[in-house]
């Protein structure tokens, strides 16, 4: 009987206890509401402001530049690679779509066409500089961004770095495109560097695996002119 007592007393004062922290709460809140409101309100127009950024800012801003990167994409594409970057005087360049677009999709890709442009037209430190901030998932432009950025290093002379980027391309992506035409390439930095076995091996697996697209004879012609060295 001793026993149900204490325990109803136990109950009791728990009871006692959650009542006590739960009148502290709504005490707090009470005296809190005006800031509680604010923090919230505050959140609510966050949200809002966000929303009506990506709506009326951010969305018209990603459509309009897909309509202004068009003449620069034809300039480009015909090998006006000055007009491509700088444009004609109406019509925006890559570089001036870069600067008024970057946070866009045709923005991050520009980086690419402009540093494209400016390797065609030998400026290659700028040529690397906008090729190493274009980040891409595509499987052929993300192998080409890297290997054109190997073309930069080795029209400067840096051969290291060439094959490098060469190599990296290379493994980025297995494809009958990007990845026989840069195992082209390193494999005549290594004959330039007198790694004529490593030469050899890119040139057979141009041949051999890649026996189907175009760049297997170059790679033959290669590599019997290296074989007859040897």
């Amino acid at each position: 009987m001793a026993k149900s007592k204490k325990s109803t007393q136990e109950t009791s004062k728990g009871l006692e206890n959650i009542e006590s922290s739960l009148s502290k709460a709504e005490s707090y809140i009470e005296r809190n509401q005006n800031k509680l409101l604010y923090i919230v309100g505050g959140i609510v127009l966050i949200v809002a402001i966000y929303l009506g950024y990506q709506k009326y800012v951010v969305e018209p801003h990603i459509e309009e530049s897909k309509e202004v990167h068009f003449v620069a994409q034809q300039y480009f594409a015909s090998d006006s690679f000055a007009l491509a970057l700088n444009g004609d005087g109406t019509n925006l360049g890559w570089l001036a779509i870069n600067e008024e677009y970057g946070s866009t999709p045709i923005g991050e890709l520009s980086n690419y066409y402009v540093g494209i442009c400016y390797l065609q037209l030998g400026n290659y430190e700028e040529a690397i500089s906008y090729l190493e901030k274009f980040d891409t998932e595509d499987p052929i432009l993300g192998p080409l961004a890297k290997g054109n950025i190997g073309n930069a290093h080795a029209e400067l002379g840096d051969l290291d770095q060439a094959l490098s980027f060469y190599l990296e391309a290379v493994n980025m992506n297995d494809n009958k495109y990007t990845t026989p035409m840069f195992m082209l390439k390193a494999a005549l930095i290594y004959e330039l560097q007198g790694n004529n076995a490593e030469a050899l091996k890119l040139y057979e697996t141009v041949s051999g695996k890649y026996s189907l697209t175009p760049f297997r004879q170059t790679s033959d012609k290669y590599m019997a002119k290296l074989k007859a060295e040897v």
